[in-house]
């Protein structure tokens, strides 16, 4: 490891420290949501905003972690842009019960929902389902956003499925807790209901299936939206919501009394001790991460700042080298590790193996340890930094395809939680056997210093150079070197964008982009939700060819 008095560690740590820098700047301006002045004329109306009530809620000085906050980050613009989805959403605290809290922004276009604002919060109801965490709402949303009405409301991922979740959850004995603390209209009007109690805000909270324009259009009845839905009418004529509230912050102790009686849960009984601090200093992360993405480090430097007290146990140490597979603990809970080597390590053959990429025995390795870590019910945490699997002649005769297949078998079919930390690359198919997005980790976050795509910005400009250049040169046009220059520089600029971890932030396909600090908090109160879903399935990996 490099020592902190040496020059690589200081440049690292510099480029390192400004991307957590930049992170942080950026998310000072989505809390800000629709901005300054909209924040101002939300107070006028005596509202919290969506962060605000979040942070009454949530017990005092508790961790939280919150989910999406860079959903919709540079989309829509044409709309105005939607800052976080419209919507923040968090797991925590409330009255010592861990649960999720979903509050919808009515600074952002008054809280309509834009498609990402569906796919958020069904991201949201999904985290719930699968660790059984009570939800609670508070809602404050015109409903669909209509200029994208097409892309938000019939399809299976779009602003139905909320309350067919909504039943199913029920179903299942999840807690959910909705507040009416603004605007609740057309179908968003069933959340309430669907939910097992439901709060709504004297004067300012309503709910109607269509205002009273609509309603005026539609029947040429003149009633004001208060009389139509306001909480007098709900509370003591529908029967809609079960508690009148005189303000929001009266709403949220409601809540905070009503989760205080929840009784307790099943645990699924992962093995947790006393935590104890990484003995290495954490801080020497960004140290040891490279300034640049195409050099090595050694990955177990890593795992000892993420670690409690920095120690490990590690599963077949000199074999298949280019992944770390290890017993462990974080913030006392136990964990399986599998992480991707970038140390340019020497193989039993003699040659040179550059890390980051996944080789036959590495992912043989791999898919026995995962197989071990459902043996035992331990959790399994994935520290990507992948290029992909080996390619070439001596690997397909050797059946990579065959070796990765049953890493993608055991690693899919695994029954304990699984957690993903994209700290470097993320490429083409060691993004699906390192448990990305599509392999349903219940907690995937990135480091500023994560990239995803199907391969790197230089191999891709590269690919499409060559067949841009091709199709150029059979229209008979001439490529001078400058043209080519200029062509790749055009193609790798458009890349790199896609490749940024904001991009991938803003679509969901990660949950959040996190300081490398924070990563022990996300792992521990990860593993602590899904501590409330006892395991049900028995493991099969089912045919894997040997």
């Amino acid at each position: 490891m490099a020592k902190k008095q040496d020059i690589t560690f200081n440049k690292n740590e510099d480029t390192n420290k400004l991307l957590v820098a930049d992170m942080n700047r950026k998310l000072e301006e989505v809390s800000l949501g629709g901005g300054k002045k909209r924040i101002e004329n939300h107070h006028a109306k005596g509202k919290m905003t969506a962060r605000e009530r979040i942070d009454y809620l949530l017990d005092r000085d508790s961790n939280r972690i919150e989910i999406g906050a860079f959903a919709g980050d540079g989309m829509y613009l044409e709309h105005g842009g939607c800052p976080s989805g419209g919507v923040v959403g968090v797991i925590g605290y409330v009255s010592g019960k861990q649960c999720i809290v979903v509050a919808n922004d009515a600074t952002v276009k008054a809280g309509a929902w834009f498609p990402i604002t569906g796919k958020k919060n069904l991201r949201l109801q999904e985290i719930s389902m699968e660790n059984r965490l009570p939800i609670i709402y508070l809602v404050d949303s015109a409903g669909v956003y209509l200029p994208m009405q097409d892309e938000i409301f019939p399809d299976k991922e779009n602003f139905g499925r909320i309350f067919r979740n909504n039943a199913i959850m029920s179903s299942m004995g999840i807690t959910q807790i909705a507040a009416v603390m603004g605007s609740c209209v057309a179908g968003g009007a069933y959340l309430p209901i669907m939910s097992d109690e439901s709060l709504i805000v004297d004067k300012t909270g309503s709910i109607f299936l269509a205002g009273s324009y609509l309603v005026k259009a539609a029947i040429g009845e003149d009633i004001d939206n208060e009389t139509l839905g306001g909480a007098t009418t709900h509370c003591e004529i529908s029967g809609v919501t079960d508690y009148k509230c005189a303000d929001d912050k009266a709403c949220l102790d409601k809540i905070r009394n009503i989760m205080d009686k929840i009784g307790d849960y099943d645990q699924a009984g992962f093995n947790r001790v006393k935590s104890s601090a990484p003995a290495a200093d954490e801080k020497d992360i960004f140290g040891i991460l490279p300034e640049t993405r195409d050099k090595p480090y050694q990955m177990k430097e890593i795992i000892k700042r993420l670690v409690d007290n920095s120690e490990f146990e590690e599963y077949k140490e000199e074999y298949g080298k280019s992944i770390v597979c290890c017993y462990a603990r974080i913030d006392g809970w136990s964990v399986g590790i599998v992480a991707n080597q970038r140390e340019v390590v020497k193989s039993k053959k003699g040659e040179m193996q550059f890390g980051g990429v996944i080789y036959s025995d590495s992912a043989d390795k791999a898919a026995r340890f995962i197989m071990n870590c459902n043996q035992k019910k331990i959790p399994l945490v994935f520290l990507q930094d992948v290029s992909g699997f080996m390619v070439g002649s001596r690997s397909e005769h050797g059946g990579i395809i065959k070796d990765g297949a049953k890493m993608v078998n055991a690693m899919s079919n695994s029954v304990v939680p699984k957690f993903t930390v994209i700290i470097g690359n993320s490429y083409g198919a060691g993004n699906y056997a390192m448990c990305g997005k599509a392999y349903d980790p219940r907690l995937i976050v990135a480091w500023p210093t994560a990239q995803l795509a199907v391969m790197s910005g230089a191999s891709a400009a590269k690919t499409l150079l060559q067949i841009e250049v091709a199709s150029l040169k059979s229209k008979g046009e001439e490529i001078t070197k400058e043209k080519e220059d200029e062509l790749y520089n055009t193609i790798k600029n458009r890349y790199d964008a896609q490749i940024s971890p904001y991009y991938s932030a803003a679509r969901l396909w990660t949950d959040a982009i996190i300081n490398p600090l924070d990563t022990r908090k996300w792992i521990s109160m990860g593993i602590e939700a899904a501590n409330h879903a006892p395991i049900e399935k028995a493991y099969n990996v089912g045919v894997i060819q040997t």
